[in-house]
């Protein structure tokens, strides 16, 4: 899916660090609905380390301005 916004971290829609908003918002999804995907994906496939992709794209990401 193509979208003319760029991607980064929210600072205002935010949990912890922004992360899930950001894509949310990037993707044109609800923040919360974004959210409850990213940890049931987590918990339940071993092959996707949650913590470690959200810690990552922490850092990674630019917060937006």
């Amino acid at each position: 899916m193509a979208t003319s916004n760029p991607l980064h971290r929210s600072r205002s829609n935010r949990m912890i660090a922004g992360v899930c908003a950001g894509f949310a918002s990037w993707l044109g999804w609800s923040p919360t609905s974004f959210r409850i995907l990213f940890v049931v994906v987590s918990v339940l496939s071993v092959a996707f380390p949650g913590i470690l992709v959200y810690l990552i794209l922490w850092l990674v990401m630019p917060l937006e301005s």
